[in-house]
Order: structure tokens, then sequence, then C-alpha cells
């Protein structure tokens, strides 16, 4: 048997473009989620291509679920995206820590029982603190966690999780830290701001987004790839990786969008810095996977409004994710 993936949070943003880069390689992949309604995939993958994709119900907080999947699917290669974001874990830290961090360790377990070759999972920039923190420019993979959100102290629960199962019985992992990822099928939390903003452009709409200052950004297709390319690495180690591509100010980025969209009538938030520090050394992860995906801002911004300009003509995309 060759290579089988599983996906977890795979109706996600990123989990969807996990699965079409997955199958236009041809992968044999199942598609776990709380939901097998493919609602994100359809945004951006045909039919014929959904259609091949096994799809089941997973709740990554049900032990033994995650443990007969991985085996009874015959999985070599995890790919790890299920989780609660930033707002939701704050609103019930219990439910964001049964998700985020057991639900972390059942994949690991599951991935030791039944000897899984590759396993990439979602870290987050949340695991790194506030720009004032750190005097190093660019920020290393391996300087001090500061979280200050739940999210992130969950995220950095997983990066030692990964770190002990790795010590303890071998079981490899890479952790990415995705920052502010744009692209269609990016609808929910704050830093979704910016991928909605296109959307509102192409549809004549007004948007506010609500970040300001200097913002790491990635394309979800690109690090989809990197995530894919993480898990085909392998390795008996656990290493995590910081990711940076583009680096542009909100004003930079907004721009951009008019470039492609003329007119635009986006505004942004005054006096509110992006948190986190933008500089961030990557070179760990250009080291493992030798060249890091990376779509420029202004080519990338230029497919998604015509995805969207698509969409939109055929009514397959709910605009009321603006007004969120």
């Amino acid at each position: 048997m060759g290579e089988r993936f599983l996906v977890t949070g795979a109706q996600g943003c990123l989990g969807a473009w996990v699965v079409k880069h997955l199958m236009a390689r041809d992968m044999d992949v199942v598609a776990g989620d709380l939901t097998i309604d493919p609602v994100r995939p359809r945004l951006i993958m045909g039919e014929d291509a959904i259609a091949k994709v096994d799809w089941q119900r997973l709740d990554v907080t049900e032990a033994e679920a995650v443990m007969a999947m991985v085996q009874d699917k015959g999985i070599t290669r995890i790919v790890h995206l299920a989780g609660l974001q930033i707002p939701f874990c704050k609103a019930d830290p219990a439910r964001g820590a049964a998700v985020n961090v057991s639900g972390t360790v059942h994949v690991f377990e599951a991935a030791r029982a039944a000897g899984v070759q590759g396993l990439a999972y979602a870290s987050s920039l949340a695991v790194i603190g506030r720009e004032e923190d750190y005097d190093m420019r660019p920020v290393p993979d391996d300087a001090i966690p500061r979280p200050y959100t739940l999210y992130g102290a969950y995220k950095v629960a997983n990066e030692q999780t990964a770190r002990v199962y790795a010590e303890d019985w071998g079981v490899g992992s890479v952790g990415l830290r995705p920052c502010v990822v744009y692209g269609v099928g990016r609808d929910q939390g704050m830093s979704s701001d910016l991928a909605k903003a296109l959307l509102a452009a192409v549809a004549g709409q007004a948007f506010h987004i609500r970040l300001g200052g200097r913002i790491p950004v990635e394309h979800a297709s690109d690090v989809a790839e990197m995530f894919i390319g993480s898990a085909m690495a392998g390795g008996r180690a656990a290493r995590v990786f910081n990711m940076r591509n583009d680096v542009v100010t909100v004003p930079q980025y907004i721009e951009a969008v008019r470039r492609i969209v003329p007119g635009a009538e986006i505004t942004h938030a005054e006096g509110v810095d992006f948190p986190h520090p933008a500089d961030l050394d990557d070179a760990g992860l250009r080291g493992l996977l030798g060249t890091v995906p990376h779509t420029p801002l202004d080519q990338a911004l230029a497919r998604d409004a015509e995805m969207f300009r698509t969409l939109l003509a055929e009514d397959r995309i709910d605009l009321t994710q603006l007004t969120v």
C-alpha cells in the first residue's frame, strides 16, 4: 500500500488547501473533521476531486476514535490542523484545552501506535510574545515562548508534547507556526480580515481591517504546501519552525488590494499595531524544505480575486462573513 494521509481539521481554511494540494498530487486522503460537508473545500476544489476524498467525521477529543481511524485507515502520514482559535479558547478554556491540547496528544498517541512515518502539526505565532519581549531580530525558532493568550499557551504545550514523544518514543514531528494567513476560505478570527477585505473589494463593499502595523502574511496555498512538505520529511526528532513569507504594513496590504481592485474602499485600525514580532527567522524551515513555497503578494491577491469573482457570480460564497 502507498502513502495515505490523514488531515485533521480538513474543513477549515488550511485543511481545505492541504486536501486540495494532496489531491493534485494524486494522494490517498482521509479528511477528518466534525462535519463531512466540505463547505470550504468546495470553494477551492472541483466536484471530481471532492468525490475522491474520503470524508470522515472525526472529533480529536475522542481518543479511541482518533486511534481507530489512524489504524483502520492505514494512515502513513498526518497533517494535524484541528483546533479552536483564540476567541473560542478564551470563551471556553476547558473546551479549548480539550481540542487543542488533549486532541493533539490523541493524534501523537495514534501516530506512535501505528508507526506513522511523518507528522506535521499546527503550532502558531501565538507562542511568541509581544514585539517588545524580544531583542533579537529576526526572532529565531528557539526564542523563549511568551504566550499571552490561552490559545498560545495551548500551542506551547503541544510543542512540548511533541518534544517528549520524540525523546521517549521516537515519534518524529514538525510543528509549524503560521502567522497571518490569507486566501479563499479564510473567514474566521480577527486576522481573517485581510482575506475578507479582498472579498469585500471584489463584491463592491466597504470593509474595515481591525489590524494595524507591520505583519507577516502567508497565503493559505503556500502554507498548505509547507505542511505537506513537513509531513513528507519524516524523521525521529521533534522540530518546530517559524514561518515568514511576506512582511508588510497593513496600509501596504491595502494598496496591494487596490492594485488588483482599483477604488477598493478599505480602512484599517489606527494606533493598533500587530502585537507579535513580524521579523521572524525562517531559516530552519528553509533548511528542512529546501525551498519554502511563496506566492508573491500581488500574484496571490490577483488569483484570489479571480476565484472570488467566480464564486460570487455562481452565488457560492456567503457575504455575511464580512459583518462578523
